[in-house]
C-alpha cells in the first residue's frame, strides 16, 4: 500500500494519460457493468477532477481495477467500484479499523481497511453495494472483502465481510482486529 499521508494528491500528465487509457479500455471491455453510460461523459467528469483521478490511480495501483458501475441521477456523479476478480491484492492482511489496530497487542497488521480507504480518498463498499457488484459478475470466489460494518456490530467488537461461494453471496462476521492474507476491501468512489 502506498503511504499517502502528507503526499501530494496529484498525478503527472503521463500518469493521467496512462490511467485514462486503462480506465477506457476496462470500460469498453465490460459494457455490461454500465449500460447506457457513455465513456465521453465519464471522461469529461474525470478530466475536471484531479483529486478523484488520484484516488482512482490509488485503487488501480493496489489491484482494485476500478470501473464505472452506475450513475447517480440525484448527484450527477458516476459510481466506480473495485472490480478485480479477487479482493485487491495490494490491500490484503488488514484489520478492519484504527480501533481494532490499536487494540491488537501483538502481530499487528500494517494498516486497517478503513484507514487505508480514507488515505486513498475512497470508502469501503457497504453490504448492499457489494451485493450489487456481485450482480455484475462473479467476484471473490477465492478471497473475501471487508465491507462497511453497521455501528451496532462494530460497538460490540465485530466487523463484517463478504465473499461469493456456491454461486451465492455470503456475509460473515469476525473480530474487527482479525486479518487474513485472502481478505482485503473493495472501495467505492463517486466522480
Amino acid at each position: 500500500m502506498s503511504k499517502t499521508k502528507g503526499a501530494k494528491k496529484e498525478l503527472s500528465s503521463k500518469q493521467i494519460d496512462e490511467l485514462l487509457t486503462t480506465l477506457k479500455t476496462r470500460f469498453e471491455k465490460n459494457m455490461n457493468r454500465h449500460k447506457d453510460i457513455k465513456w465521453d461523459k465519464v471522461l469529461a467528469k474525470l478530466e475536471k477532477n484531479n483529486e478523484k483521478l488520484w484516488s482512482l490511480n490509488e485503487m488501480e495501483k493496489t489491484g482494485g481495477e476500478p470501473d464505472v458501475v452506475g450513475y447517480d441521477t440525484k448527484t450527477g456523479e458516476y459510481i466506480f467500484y473495485d472490480c478485480s476478480a479477487e479482493s485487491p491484492s495490494g490491500r490484503r492482511s488488514l484489520c478492519y479499523d484504527r480501533a481494532a489496530l490499536t487494540a491488537r497487542k501483538e502481530f499487528k497488521p500494517k494498516d486497517s481497511a478503513v484507514d487505508a480507504a480514507t488515505a486513498m480518498g475512497i470508502e469501503l463498499l457497504t453490504e448492499e453495494q457489494y451485493r450489487e457488484l456481485q450482480k455484475l459478475g462473479n467476484f471473490d470466489l477465492k478471497t473475501s472483502s471487508w465491507v462497511k460494518t453497521p455501528d451496532e456490530i462494530r460497538k460490540l467488537g465485530g466487523a463484517i465481510f463478504c465473499d461469493r461461494r456456491y454461486n451465492n453471496v455470503f456475509t460473515y462476521h469476525n473480530g474487527a482486529e482479525s486479518y487474513y492474507s485472502a481478505r482485503s476491501f473493495r472501495g467505492v468512489l463517486t466522480v
